[in-house]
């Protein structure tokens, strides 16, 4: 039976990509709960299942075995996700794309631009508000694909790689903004990295390695 005060439980959770002799198992009955106000890193190198697990943990993949438990409360639009690629629509500028998540929860369009804006001055990119994602760096629109999320005030904020893409002073303001963001909003955040200094900013952490999420005393 999940905590009464978790956000999100995963009971012996295992996803499993094809079948028979093809088959790859991403992740090993990984268990794992998650809190308003957690600080959680889970780390592991490419390949480990640190991704997979978060798809997992935001509903993106199904549990080949074991379960995800949701709170009843936790809606889809108070998760935010932090892709490894910042997925940013061609067409829309950076401020129509950080907006975005709201004008698709029916906000008003003033406040949802409201809201981008201030998130993009967060991680730094108020200043790219009128350009096209093809007009910034790479580095760029993973700051946007992060302002995008934090406009959402989300409940629970999944990060994957958020900092993979950056130079070292921009990804520290990217972490600033999502740790304040979290702070703010009471947010669970969790964040996937192999980078160490990334991790001991956040005050739990889980290893990954071969798919399998260490308990925390197994963690090196």
């Amino acid at each position: 039976m999940p905590p009464d005060d978790a956000l999100v439980t995963c009971a012996g959770t295992a996803l499993t990509f094809g079948r028979d002799a093809r088959a790859v198992v991403a992740v090993h009955g990984a268990n794992l709960t998650i809190r308003p106000g957690d600080r959680l890193a889970i780390v592991g190198s490419s390949g480990s299942g640190k991704t997979s697990l978060l798809h997992l943990i935001a509903g993106l993949e199904r549990p080949t075995t074991g379960t995800v438990t949701r709170a009843a409360g936790l809606e889809p639009s108070e998760i935010g996700l932090v892709f490894q690629n910042d997925s940013l629509i061609p067409a829309l500028n950076v401020l129509e794309n950080a907006a975005l998540p709201m004008i698709l929860a029916d906000r008003p369009e003033t406040e949802a631009q409201q809201a981008a804006l201030t998130a993009l001055a967060q991680v730094g990119v108020q200043n790219l508000a009128d350009r096209l994602p093809e007009e910034i760096s790479g580095g760029q629109a993973q700051r946007v694909a992060v302002a995008r999320v934090l406009s959402q005030a989300p409940r629970l904020i999944l990060a994957d790689e958020p900092t993979g893409r950056l130079d070292h002073a921009s990804g520290a303001r990217v972490l600033d903004a999502l740790l304040a963001a979290a702070d703010l909003t009471r947010a669970a955040l969790v964040v996937t990295t192999h980078d160490p200094s990334v991790a001991a900013r956040l005050a739990q952490r889980r290893t990954m390695r071969g798919g399998r999420l260490l308990a925390p005393e197994e963690t090196p």
